[in-house]
Protein backbone atom coordinates (compact mmCIF):
# COMPACT_ATOMS: atom_id res chain seq x y z
CA UNK A 1 0.00 0.00 0.00
CA UNK A 2 1.40 3.36 -1.05
CA UNK A 3 1.33 6.35 1.21
CA UNK A 4 0.40 9.82 0.03
CA UNK A 5 2.84 11.37 -2.44
CA UNK A 6 5.03 14.11 -1.06
CA UNK A 7 3.73 17.50 -2.14
CA UNK A 8 5.77 19.58 -4.56
CA UNK A 9 7.53 22.61 -3.23
CA UNK A 10 5.25 25.62 -3.58
CA UNK A 11 6.06 27.90 -6.49
CA UNK A 12 8.03 30.88 -5.30
CA UNK A 13 5.84 33.97 -5.32
CA UNK A 14 7.02 36.19 -8.13
CA UNK A 15 7.03 39.98 -7.89
CA UNK A 16 4.33 41.62 -9.98
CA UNK A 17 2.70 44.91 -10.80
CA UNK A 18 -0.67 45.85 -12.24
CA UNK A 19 -1.15 47.43 -15.64
CA UNK A 20 -4.95 47.21 -15.28
CA UNK A 21 -6.41 47.29 -11.78
CA UNK A 22 -10.11 47.13 -11.02
CA UNK A 23 -10.94 48.83 -14.31
CA UNK A 24 -14.46 48.72 -15.70
CA UNK A 25 -14.62 47.28 -19.20
CA UNK A 26 -17.54 46.98 -21.60
CA UNK A 27 -18.00 44.60 -24.50
CA UNK A 28 -19.09 47.07 -27.16
CA UNK A 29 -21.03 45.33 -29.91
CA UNK A 30 -18.64 43.96 -32.53
CA UNK A 31 -21.30 41.99 -34.37
CA UNK A 32 -24.55 40.21 -33.49
CA UNK A 33 -22.76 37.70 -31.26
CA UNK A 34 -19.54 39.30 -29.98
CA UNK A 35 -18.54 42.27 -27.85
CA UNK A 36 -15.08 43.82 -27.52
CA UNK A 37 -13.17 46.26 -25.31
CA UNK A 38 -9.95 47.69 -26.77
CA UNK A 39 -7.18 49.03 -24.53
CA UNK A 40 -4.21 50.42 -26.48
CA UNK A 41 -0.73 49.99 -24.99
CA UNK A 42 1.55 51.39 -27.74
CA UNK A 43 3.06 54.89 -27.95
CA UNK A 44 4.09 54.92 -24.29
CA UNK A 45 0.74 53.82 -22.91
CA UNK A 46 2.08 50.61 -21.37
CA UNK A 47 4.84 52.55 -19.65
CA UNK A 48 2.26 55.00 -18.33
CA UNK A 49 0.10 52.12 -17.08
CA UNK A 50 3.11 50.70 -15.23
CA UNK A 51 3.82 54.08 -13.64
CA UNK A 52 0.25 55.04 -12.74
CA UNK A 53 -1.32 51.68 -11.97
CA UNK A 54 1.75 49.68 -10.95
CA UNK A 55 3.63 52.46 -9.16
CA UNK A 56 6.76 51.60 -11.18
CA UNK A 57 9.56 54.18 -11.28
CA UNK A 58 12.58 51.95 -12.05
CA UNK A 59 13.88 53.28 -15.41
CA UNK A 60 15.28 49.85 -16.37
CA UNK A 61 11.86 48.21 -16.05
CA UNK A 62 10.14 51.05 -17.92
CA UNK A 63 12.71 50.83 -20.72
CA UNK A 64 12.07 47.11 -21.16
CA UNK A 65 8.35 47.75 -21.72
CA UNK A 66 9.09 49.64 -24.96
CA UNK A 67 9.76 46.55 -27.09
CA UNK A 68 8.54 42.98 -27.34
CA UNK A 69 12.05 41.70 -26.71
CA UNK A 70 12.30 43.82 -23.56
CA UNK A 71 8.84 42.68 -22.49
CA UNK A 72 9.95 39.06 -22.78
CA UNK A 73 13.10 39.78 -20.78
CA UNK A 74 11.07 41.35 -17.98
CA UNK A 75 7.84 39.36 -17.81
CA UNK A 76 7.51 35.74 -16.75
CA UNK A 77 3.73 35.51 -17.01
CA UNK A 78 0.56 37.60 -17.34
CA UNK A 79 -2.22 37.18 -14.78
CA UNK A 80 -5.75 38.12 -15.86
CA UNK A 81 -9.04 38.12 -13.95
CA UNK A 82 -12.45 39.40 -15.03
CA UNK A 83 -15.58 39.70 -12.90
CA UNK A 84 -18.98 39.90 -14.58
CA UNK A 85 -22.48 39.90 -13.13
CA UNK A 86 -23.02 36.44 -14.60
CA UNK A 87 -19.96 34.51 -13.44
CA UNK A 88 -20.44 31.96 -16.24
CA UNK A 89 -19.87 34.58 -18.98
CA UNK A 90 -17.20 33.54 -21.48
CA UNK A 91 -14.53 35.82 -22.89
CA UNK A 92 -11.05 35.86 -24.39
CA UNK A 93 -8.14 38.05 -23.33
CA UNK A 94 -5.71 38.96 -26.13
CA UNK A 95 -2.48 40.91 -25.68
CA UNK A 96 -1.36 41.76 -29.22
CA UNK A 97 2.19 42.64 -30.14
CA UNK A 98 2.50 45.04 -33.07
CA UNK A 99 4.80 44.08 -35.94
CA UNK A 100 7.70 45.85 -37.62
CA UNK A 101 6.69 45.22 -41.22
CA UNK A 102 3.01 44.48 -40.65
CA UNK A 103 1.79 46.56 -37.69
CA UNK A 104 -1.46 44.76 -37.00
CA UNK A 105 -0.90 41.38 -38.63
CA UNK A 106 2.75 40.59 -38.02
CA UNK A 107 3.01 40.40 -34.24
CA UNK A 108 2.29 37.68 -31.69
CA UNK A 109 -1.13 37.39 -30.07
CA UNK A 110 -1.01 36.23 -26.44
CA UNK A 111 -4.43 34.66 -25.84
CA UNK A 112 -6.24 33.39 -22.77
CA UNK A 113 -9.81 32.06 -22.42
CA UNK A 114 -11.63 33.13 -19.26
CA UNK A 115 -14.92 33.07 -17.44
CA UNK A 116 -16.28 36.07 -15.58
CA UNK A 117 -15.91 34.51 -12.14
CA UNK A 118 -13.04 36.73 -11.00
CA UNK A 119 -10.52 33.88 -10.84
CA UNK A 120 -7.05 34.71 -12.14
CA UNK A 121 -5.68 32.73 -15.08
CA UNK A 122 -2.13 33.05 -16.41
CA UNK A 123 -0.24 33.14 -19.70
CA UNK A 124 3.32 31.81 -19.31
CA UNK A 125 5.50 33.57 -21.86
CA UNK A 126 7.93 30.65 -22.07
CA UNK A 127 5.15 28.63 -23.72
CA UNK A 128 4.51 31.15 -26.51
CA UNK A 129 5.59 30.68 -30.15
CA UNK A 130 6.80 34.21 -30.87
CA UNK A 131 6.75 35.95 -34.26
CA UNK A 132 9.95 37.17 -35.89
CA UNK A 133 8.12 40.41 -36.82
CA UNK A 134 7.38 41.39 -33.20
CA UNK A 135 8.15 45.04 -32.47
CA UNK A 136 6.28 46.33 -29.40
CA UNK A 137 3.35 45.68 -27.05
CA UNK A 138 0.40 47.01 -29.04
CA UNK A 139 -3.08 46.49 -27.63
CA UNK A 140 -5.16 44.50 -25.19
CA UNK A 141 -8.58 43.18 -26.17
CA UNK A 142 -11.29 41.61 -24.08
CA UNK A 143 -13.57 39.71 -26.49
CA UNK A 144 -16.89 38.64 -24.98
CA UNK A 145 -19.07 35.82 -26.32
CA UNK A 146 -22.05 38.11 -25.69
CA UNK A 147 -22.09 41.84 -26.57
CA UNK A 148 -22.73 44.71 -24.17
CA UNK A 149 -21.36 42.96 -21.08
CA UNK A 150 -20.13 45.21 -18.25
CA UNK A 151 -17.22 43.79 -16.24
CA UNK A 152 -14.30 44.66 -13.98
CA UNK A 153 -10.80 43.54 -14.97
CA UNK A 154 -7.33 43.10 -13.51
CA UNK A 155 -4.15 42.44 -15.46
CA UNK A 156 -0.81 42.09 -13.74
CA UNK A 157 2.66 41.24 -14.98
CA UNK A 158 4.65 38.66 -13.00
CA UNK A 159 8.37 39.26 -13.38
CA UNK A 160 11.38 37.09 -14.04
CA UNK A 161 14.16 36.54 -11.52
CA UNK A 162 16.28 39.58 -10.79
CA UNK A 163 13.53 42.20 -10.87
CA UNK A 164 11.85 43.78 -7.87
CA UNK A 165 8.92 46.20 -7.64
CA UNK A 166 7.18 48.22 -4.89
CA UNK A 167 4.48 46.59 -2.80
CA UNK A 168 0.90 47.11 -3.90
CA UNK A 169 -0.93 49.78 -1.91
CA UNK A 170 -4.63 49.68 -1.11
CA UNK A 171 -7.03 52.22 -2.59
CA UNK A 172 -10.21 53.46 -0.91
CA UNK A 173 -13.42 54.09 -2.79
CA UNK A 174 -13.89 57.67 -3.94
CA UNK A 175 -16.26 59.45 -1.54
CA UNK A 176 -18.18 61.89 -3.72
CA UNK A 177 -20.07 63.23 -0.68
CA UNK A 178 -16.97 64.29 1.24
CA UNK A 179 -15.90 67.86 1.88
CA UNK A 180 -12.55 67.08 0.24
CA UNK A 181 -14.34 66.00 -2.93
CA UNK A 182 -16.36 69.23 -2.97
CA UNK A 183 -13.21 71.31 -2.52
CA UNK A 184 -11.59 69.47 -5.40
CA UNK A 185 -14.54 70.21 -7.69
CA UNK A 186 -14.60 73.91 -6.77
CA UNK A 187 -10.98 74.27 -7.92
CA UNK A 188 -12.09 73.43 -11.46
CA UNK A 189 -13.83 76.78 -12.02
CA UNK A 190 -11.15 78.83 -13.77
CA UNK A 191 -13.56 81.61 -14.68
CA UNK A 192 -17.30 82.08 -14.42
CA UNK A 193 -17.23 84.53 -17.31
CA UNK A 194 -20.28 86.45 -18.37
CA UNK A 195 -23.15 84.18 -17.25
CA UNK A 196 -25.83 85.79 -19.43
CA UNK A 197 -26.03 83.20 -22.20
CA UNK A 198 -25.66 80.15 -19.96
CA UNK A 199 -28.18 81.52 -17.47
CA UNK A 200 -30.56 82.07 -20.39
CA UNK A 201 -30.30 78.42 -21.41
CA UNK A 202 -31.00 77.33 -17.83
CA UNK A 203 -34.01 79.64 -17.66
CA UNK A 204 -35.45 78.35 -20.93
CA UNK A 205 -35.06 74.76 -19.75
CA UNK A 206 -36.89 75.55 -16.51
CA UNK A 207 -39.71 77.10 -18.55
CA UNK A 208 -40.12 73.84 -20.47
CA UNK A 209 -38.65 75.15 -23.72
CA UNK A 210 -36.43 72.93 -25.85
CA UNK A 211 -32.74 73.25 -24.99
CA UNK A 212 -29.89 71.39 -26.68
CA UNK A 213 -26.49 70.75 -25.11
CA UNK A 214 -23.73 70.02 -27.64
CA UNK A 215 -20.23 68.72 -26.99
CA UNK A 216 -17.36 68.85 -29.48
CA UNK A 217 -13.83 67.66 -28.85
CA UNK A 218 -11.45 64.72 -29.07
CA UNK A 219 -11.53 61.17 -27.76
CA UNK A 220 -12.42 62.20 -24.19
CA UNK A 221 -15.57 63.85 -25.52
CA UNK A 222 -16.15 60.78 -27.68
CA UNK A 223 -16.19 58.92 -24.37
CA UNK A 224 -12.92 56.96 -24.41
CA UNK A 225 -12.31 55.24 -21.07
CA UNK A 226 -16.00 55.32 -20.13
CA UNK A 227 -17.98 52.11 -19.87
CA UNK A 228 -20.34 52.07 -21.60
CA UNK A 229 -18.96 54.81 -23.81
CA UNK A 230 -22.34 56.33 -24.64
CA UNK A 231 -23.67 56.89 -21.11
CA UNK A 232 -20.56 56.61 -18.96
CA UNK A 233 -18.86 59.63 -20.55
CA UNK A 234 -18.64 63.09 -18.98
CA UNK A 235 -20.72 64.58 -21.78
CA UNK A 236 -23.74 62.37 -21.16
CA UNK A 237 -23.39 62.60 -17.37
CA UNK A 238 -23.26 66.42 -17.38
CA UNK A 239 -26.16 66.60 -19.85
CA UNK A 240 -28.16 64.26 -17.59
CA UNK A 241 -27.39 66.43 -14.57
CA UNK A 242 -28.56 69.53 -16.49
CA UNK A 243 -31.72 67.74 -17.63
CA UNK A 244 -32.53 66.41 -14.15
CA UNK A 245 -32.04 69.79 -12.50
CA UNK A 246 -33.58 72.14 -15.06
CA UNK A 247 -35.64 70.10 -17.56
CA UNK A 248 -39.13 68.66 -17.47
CA UNK A 249 -38.23 65.17 -18.64
CA UNK A 250 -38.11 65.57 -22.40
CA UNK A 251 -37.20 69.15 -23.30
CA UNK A 252 -33.41 68.93 -22.85
CA UNK A 253 -31.57 67.32 -25.77
CA UNK A 254 -28.09 65.83 -26.12
CA UNK A 255 -25.62 66.10 -28.98
CA UNK A 256 -22.12 64.61 -28.78
CA UNK A 257 -19.50 65.09 -31.51
CA UNK A 258 -16.14 63.90 -30.22
CA UNK A 259 -13.60 62.34 -32.59
CA UNK A 260 -10.55 60.61 -31.16
CA UNK A 261 -7.07 61.92 -31.92
CA UNK A 262 -8.22 65.10 -33.63
CA UNK A 263 -7.59 68.79 -32.84
CA UNK A 264 -9.71 71.91 -33.23
CA UNK A 265 -8.16 72.14 -36.70
CA UNK A 266 -10.50 69.31 -37.65
CA UNK A 267 -13.24 70.35 -35.21
CA UNK A 268 -13.78 73.66 -37.00
CA UNK A 269 -14.13 71.79 -40.32
CA UNK A 270 -16.74 69.31 -39.09
CA UNK A 271 -18.67 71.64 -36.77
CA UNK A 272 -21.37 72.52 -39.30
CA UNK A 273 -22.01 68.88 -40.23
CA UNK A 274 -21.58 67.23 -36.84
CA UNK A 275 -23.17 69.87 -34.60
CA UNK A 276 -25.47 72.00 -36.75
CA UNK A 277 -27.33 69.01 -38.07
CA UNK A 278 -30.50 69.64 -40.04
CA UNK A 279 -30.30 73.34 -39.25
CA UNK A 280 -30.67 72.88 -35.48
CA UNK A 281 -28.69 75.30 -33.33
CA UNK A 282 -27.52 74.20 -29.86
CA UNK A 283 -28.13 76.40 -26.82
CA UNK A 284 -24.94 75.36 -24.99
CA UNK A 285 -21.72 74.18 -26.65
CA UNK A 286 -18.91 72.60 -24.62
CA UNK A 287 -15.58 72.80 -26.49
CA UNK A 288 -12.94 70.29 -25.33
CA UNK A 289 -9.65 70.47 -27.23
CA UNK A 290 -7.39 71.32 -24.29
CA UNK A 291 -5.35 68.12 -24.66
CA UNK A 292 -5.71 67.55 -28.41
CA UNK A 293 -4.32 70.79 -29.81
CA UNK A 294 -0.60 70.23 -29.26
CA UNK A 295 -0.39 69.26 -32.95
CA UNK A 296 -2.41 72.27 -34.13
CA UNK A 297 -0.22 73.96 -36.76
CA UNK A 298 -1.58 77.39 -35.85
CA UNK A 299 -0.98 77.18 -32.06
CA UNK A 300 -4.46 78.46 -31.25
CA UNK A 301 -5.72 80.21 -34.39
CA UNK A 302 -7.93 77.24 -35.25
CA UNK A 303 -9.16 77.01 -31.65
CA UNK A 304 -10.17 80.66 -31.46
CA UNK A 305 -11.70 80.41 -34.94
CA UNK A 306 -13.92 77.56 -33.73
CA UNK A 307 -14.89 79.46 -30.56
CA UNK A 308 -15.84 82.55 -32.58
CA UNK A 309 -17.68 80.42 -35.13
CA UNK A 310 -19.91 79.12 -32.33
CA UNK A 311 -20.35 82.47 -30.59
CA UNK A 312 -21.45 84.08 -33.87
CA UNK A 313 -24.34 81.66 -34.47
CA UNK A 314 -27.64 83.50 -34.85
CA UNK A 315 -29.22 81.94 -31.75
CA UNK A 316 -26.34 83.22 -29.54
CA UNK A 317 -25.44 79.98 -27.74
CA UNK A 318 -23.47 79.78 -24.52
CA UNK A 319 -19.92 78.43 -24.91
CA UNK A 320 -18.07 76.55 -22.17
CA UNK A 321 -14.34 75.92 -22.57
CA UNK A 322 -13.35 72.63 -20.95
CA UNK A 323 -9.72 71.71 -20.33
CA UNK A 324 -9.13 68.00 -19.72
CA UNK A 325 -5.86 66.58 -18.37
CA UNK A 326 -3.40 63.83 -19.25
CA UNK A 327 -1.82 61.50 -16.70
CA UNK A 328 1.39 63.55 -16.71
CA UNK A 329 -0.59 66.52 -15.31
CA UNK A 330 -0.49 68.35 -18.62
CA UNK A 331 -2.88 70.26 -20.82
CA UNK A 332 -2.89 73.37 -23.00
CA UNK A 333 -4.95 75.69 -20.82
CA UNK A 334 -2.12 78.24 -20.53
CA UNK A 335 -2.07 78.56 -24.32
CA UNK A 336 -5.82 78.47 -24.90
CA UNK A 337 -7.39 80.11 -21.82
CA UNK A 338 -6.57 83.64 -23.12
CA UNK A 339 -9.34 82.97 -25.66
CA UNK A 340 -11.81 82.42 -22.82
CA UNK A 341 -10.66 85.55 -21.01
CA UNK A 342 -10.84 87.58 -24.23
CA UNK A 343 -14.51 86.67 -24.83
CA UNK A 344 -15.38 86.45 -21.11
CA UNK A 345 -16.41 82.79 -21.32
CA UNK A 346 -16.91 80.22 -18.56
CA UNK A 347 -13.86 77.96 -18.31
CA UNK A 348 -13.50 74.67 -16.47
CA UNK A 349 -10.14 73.02 -15.76
CA UNK A 350 -10.00 69.36 -14.77
CA UNK A 351 -6.24 69.78 -14.29
CA UNK A 352 -6.80 72.45 -11.62
CA UNK A 353 -9.28 70.16 -9.87
CA UNK A 354 -7.47 66.83 -9.68
CA UNK A 355 -3.73 67.31 -10.23
CA UNK A 356 -2.93 69.16 -6.96
CA UNK A 357 -4.26 66.24 -4.88
CA UNK A 358 -2.65 63.35 -6.79
CA UNK A 359 0.67 63.38 -4.85
CA UNK A 360 -1.04 63.61 -1.46
CA UNK A 361 -1.92 60.76 0.87
CA UNK A 362 -5.52 60.08 1.83
CA UNK A 363 -4.78 61.48 5.29
CA UNK A 364 -3.59 64.73 3.73
CA UNK A 365 -6.44 65.28 1.34
CA UNK A 366 -6.19 62.89 -1.60
CA UNK A 367 -9.65 62.21 -3.01
CA UNK A 368 -8.77 59.99 -5.97
CA UNK A 369 -5.56 58.32 -7.14
CA UNK A 370 -4.22 58.50 -10.68
CA UNK A 371 -5.04 54.83 -11.15
CA UNK A 372 -8.65 55.52 -10.18
CA UNK A 373 -8.95 58.63 -12.34
CA UNK A 374 -7.13 57.51 -15.51
CA UNK A 375 -8.07 54.58 -17.70
CA UNK A 376 -4.79 55.04 -19.56
CA UNK A 377 -2.29 57.85 -20.08
CA UNK A 378 -4.86 59.92 -22.00
CA UNK A 379 -8.38 59.03 -20.92
CA UNK A 380 -10.39 59.06 -17.68
CA UNK A 381 -12.12 56.10 -16.09
CA UNK A 382 -15.82 56.17 -15.25
CA UNK A 383 -14.85 57.86 -11.99
CA UNK A 384 -12.79 60.38 -13.95
CA UNK A 385 -15.66 61.09 -16.34
CA UNK A 386 -17.94 61.58 -13.31
CA UNK A 387 -15.55 64.15 -11.87
CA UNK A 388 -15.45 66.00 -15.21
CA UNK A 389 -19.25 66.07 -15.30
CA UNK A 390 -19.38 67.31 -11.70
CA UNK A 391 -16.99 70.13 -12.61
CA UNK A 392 -19.39 71.28 -15.34
CA UNK A 393 -22.35 70.92 -13.00
CA UNK A 394 -20.57 73.10 -10.43
CA UNK A 395 -20.23 75.78 -13.11
CA UNK A 396 -23.99 75.57 -13.72
CA UNK A 397 -24.73 75.97 -10.01
CA UNK A 398 -22.49 79.02 -9.78
CA UNK A 399 -24.15 80.47 -12.88
CA UNK A 400 -27.54 80.18 -11.15
CA UNK A 401 -26.18 82.22 -8.23
CA UNK A 402 -24.60 84.92 -10.39
CA UNK A 403 -26.08 88.38 -10.75
CA UNK A 404 -27.87 89.44 -13.92
CA UNK A 405 -25.50 90.85 -16.53
CA UNK A 406 -25.57 92.28 -20.05
CA UNK A 407 -24.28 90.06 -22.84
CA UNK A 408 -21.27 91.89 -24.28
CA UNK A 409 -20.27 89.09 -26.66
CA UNK A 410 -21.14 91.00 -29.84
CA UNK A 411 -18.87 93.83 -28.73
CA UNK A 412 -16.04 91.46 -27.83
CA UNK A 413 -16.26 89.68 -31.18
CA UNK A 414 -15.35 92.94 -32.90
CA UNK A 415 -12.07 93.20 -31.04
CA UNK A 416 -8.76 91.98 -32.40
CA UNK A 417 -8.45 88.21 -31.81
CA UNK A 418 -6.01 87.10 -29.16
CA UNK A 419 -4.58 84.07 -31.02
CA UNK A 420 -6.17 84.42 -34.47
CA UNK A 421 -9.45 83.98 -36.31
CA UNK A 422 -8.37 83.19 -39.86
CA UNK A 423 -10.75 80.22 -40.15
CA UNK A 424 -14.01 81.50 -38.66
CA UNK A 425 -15.82 81.15 -41.99
CA UNK A 426 -14.19 77.87 -43.02
CA UNK A 427 -16.39 75.48 -45.00
CA UNK A 428 -16.14 71.78 -45.77
CA UNK A 429 -15.85 70.48 -49.33
CA UNK A 430 -16.33 66.82 -50.19
CA UNK A 431 -18.50 64.69 -52.47
CA UNK A 432 -21.59 65.66 -50.49
CA UNK A 433 -21.03 69.36 -49.78
CA UNK A 434 -19.67 70.57 -53.08
CA UNK A 435 -18.59 74.15 -53.80
CA UNK A 436 -20.12 75.26 -57.08
CA UNK A 437 -17.07 77.29 -58.11
CA UNK A 438 -14.68 74.40 -57.49
CA UNK A 439 -13.41 72.42 -60.47
CA UNK A 440 -12.36 68.87 -59.69
CA UNK A 441 -10.49 66.36 -61.82
CA UNK A 442 -10.51 63.08 -59.93
CA UNK A 443 -7.86 61.33 -62.00
CA UNK A 444 -7.47 57.92 -60.38
CA UNK A 445 -9.20 59.02 -57.16
CA UNK A 446 -12.56 57.62 -58.21
CA UNK A 447 -13.38 55.13 -55.44
CA UNK A 448 -15.05 55.71 -52.06
CA UNK A 449 -13.24 54.48 -48.96
CA UNK A 450 -15.45 52.70 -46.41
CA UNK A 451 -12.68 51.64 -43.99
CA UNK A 452 -12.88 54.86 -41.98
CA UNK A 453 -12.57 56.14 -38.44
CA UNK A 454 -15.83 55.37 -36.63
CA UNK A 455 -17.02 57.22 -33.54
CA UNK A 456 -19.97 56.93 -31.18
CA UNK A 457 -22.14 60.02 -31.68
CA UNK A 458 -24.77 61.27 -29.22
CA UNK A 459 -26.21 58.39 -27.17
CA UNK A 460 -25.31 55.75 -29.76
CA UNK A 461 -23.23 52.69 -28.93
CA UNK A 462 -22.60 51.97 -32.60
CA UNK A 463 -20.06 53.96 -34.58
CA UNK A 464 -20.65 56.57 -37.27
CA UNK A 465 -18.07 56.75 -40.11
CA UNK A 466 -16.18 60.01 -40.37
CA UNK A 467 -16.00 61.73 -43.79
CA UNK A 468 -17.72 58.98 -45.78
CA UNK A 469 -18.05 61.22 -48.88
CA UNK A 470 -14.41 60.89 -49.87
CA UNK A 471 -12.16 60.30 -52.85
CA UNK A 472 -9.96 57.17 -52.76
CA UNK A 473 -7.15 56.08 -55.03
CA UNK A 474 -7.21 52.28 -54.83
CA UNK A 475 -3.72 51.54 -56.10
CA UNK A 476 -4.77 50.08 -59.46
CA UNK A 477 -3.72 53.06 -61.54
CA UNK A 478 -0.40 54.15 -62.96
CA UNK A 479 1.89 57.17 -62.94
CA UNK A 480 -0.34 59.03 -65.43
CA UNK A 481 -3.63 58.86 -63.53
CA UNK A 482 -2.51 58.56 -59.90
CA UNK A 483 -3.47 62.18 -59.20
CA UNK A 484 -6.32 64.41 -58.03
CA UNK A 485 -6.70 68.10 -58.96
CA UNK A 486 -8.81 70.82 -57.35
CA UNK A 487 -9.14 74.37 -58.70
CA UNK A 488 -10.93 77.04 -56.67
CA UNK A 489 -10.80 80.63 -55.44
CA UNK A 490 -9.89 80.87 -51.78
CA UNK A 491 -7.51 82.53 -49.35
CA UNK A 492 -7.07 79.48 -47.09
CA UNK A 493 -7.14 75.81 -47.99
CA UNK A 494 -6.86 72.65 -45.89
CA UNK A 495 -6.53 69.01 -46.95
CA UNK A 496 -8.03 66.22 -44.85
CA UNK A 497 -6.62 62.77 -45.55
CA UNK A 498 -6.95 59.35 -43.94
CA UNK A 499 -4.20 57.89 -41.79
CA UNK A 500 -3.83 54.12 -41.62
CA UNK A 501 -1.43 51.50 -40.35
CA UNK A 502 -2.21 49.17 -43.26
CA UNK A 503 0.62 47.98 -45.49
CA UNK A 504 -1.21 48.79 -48.72
CA UNK A 505 -1.41 52.58 -48.20
CA UNK A 506 1.19 54.92 -49.63
CA UNK A 507 2.50 58.46 -49.52
CA UNK A 508 1.19 61.29 -51.67
CA UNK A 509 2.86 64.55 -52.67
CA UNK A 510 0.75 67.70 -52.41
CA UNK A 511 1.35 70.57 -54.81
CA UNK A 512 -0.12 74.08 -54.69
CA UNK A 513 0.07 76.08 -57.92
CA UNK A 514 2.79 73.76 -59.18
CA UNK A 515 4.95 73.95 -56.02
CA UNK A 516 5.31 70.97 -53.73
CA UNK A 517 4.17 71.96 -50.22
CA UNK A 518 4.16 68.63 -48.35
CA UNK A 519 4.26 64.86 -48.53
CA UNK A 520 1.32 63.21 -46.80
CA UNK A 521 2.32 59.93 -45.13
CA UNK A 522 -0.76 57.99 -43.93
CA UNK A 523 1.35 55.42 -42.06
CA UNK A 524 3.09 57.96 -39.83
CA UNK A 525 0.30 57.95 -37.22
CA UNK A 526 -0.23 54.20 -37.50
CA UNK A 527 -4.00 53.96 -37.09
CA UNK A 528 -7.19 54.84 -38.96
CA UNK A 529 -7.60 58.51 -38.23
CA UNK A 530 -8.63 61.82 -39.84
CA UNK A 531 -5.65 64.10 -40.49
CA UNK A 532 -6.12 67.80 -41.41
CA UNK A 533 -3.21 69.86 -42.77
CA UNK A 534 -3.09 73.50 -43.86
CA UNK A 535 -2.02 73.88 -47.48
CA UNK A 536 -2.20 77.67 -47.59
CA UNK A 537 -3.41 80.59 -45.48
CA UNK A 538 -3.16 83.91 -47.32
CA UNK A 539 -4.48 87.40 -46.69
CA UNK A 540 -6.40 87.67 -49.96
CA UNK A 541 -8.45 85.25 -52.03
CA UNK A 542 -7.26 84.12 -55.44
CA UNK A 543 -7.43 81.09 -57.69
CA UNK A 544 -5.39 78.12 -56.55
CA UNK A 545 -4.71 74.76 -58.15
CA UNK A 546 -4.10 71.94 -55.69
CA UNK A 547 -2.81 68.59 -56.86
CA UNK A 548 -2.45 65.38 -54.86
CA UNK A 549 -0.15 62.89 -56.60
CA UNK A 550 0.95 59.49 -55.42
CA UNK A 551 4.64 59.71 -54.56
CA UNK A 552 7.05 58.14 -57.02
CA UNK A 553 7.01 54.38 -56.66
CA UNK A 554 3.80 54.43 -54.57
CA UNK A 555 1.35 54.25 -57.48
CA UNK A 556 0.42 50.67 -56.53
CA UNK A 557 -0.73 51.73 -53.06
CA UNK A 558 -3.89 53.40 -51.71
CA UNK A 559 -4.53 56.96 -50.54
CA UNK A 560 -7.78 58.60 -49.41
CA UNK A 561 -8.71 62.28 -49.55
CA UNK A 562 -11.43 62.71 -46.94
CA UNK A 563 -12.25 66.30 -47.88
CA UNK A 564 -11.07 69.89 -47.91
CA UNK A 565 -11.62 72.99 -45.86
CA UNK A 566 -11.61 76.39 -47.55
CA UNK A 567 -12.03 80.05 -46.69
CA UNK A 568 -13.10 82.41 -49.51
Amino acid sequence: MKGPAAPKDPEKKKPYFYIIREKEIFGAKLDEEKGVQFIYENDGRLISSAQITGNISDPNILELLKTTQGFRTLVHSIGVSVKTEDSSSKLDFIFQMYGNKDIYGGGTNLKLSLTGDGMEEKINLCEIDWSEDDKEPGQIRFEFDTPEILARANVRLYLNEGFSVPEISEESEVDVSSEAYHRMITRSLMQLGNPKRLAGAIKRAKEGKDVTLAYIGGSITQGAGATPINMGCYAYKSYQAFSDRYGNGNNVHFLKAGVGGTPSELGMLRFDRDVLREGNYPDVVVIEFGVNDEGDETKGNCYESLVKKVLMLPNQPAVILLFSVFANDWNLQKRLSPVGRHYDLPMVSVLDAVSPQFPLSEENGRVISKNQFFYDIFHPTNAGHTIMADCITYLLLQTELAEETIDRTAELLLKKPVLGDDFVSVKLLDKKDHYEDAVIQCGGFTKTDTELQWVEMDEDLFGTPQFPYNWMYDGTGNEKNSFFELTLNCRALLLIYKDSGANDVGKADVFLDGRKVLTADPRKTGWVHCNPVIVCNDKISRQHILQVKMAQGEEHKKFTILGFGYVN
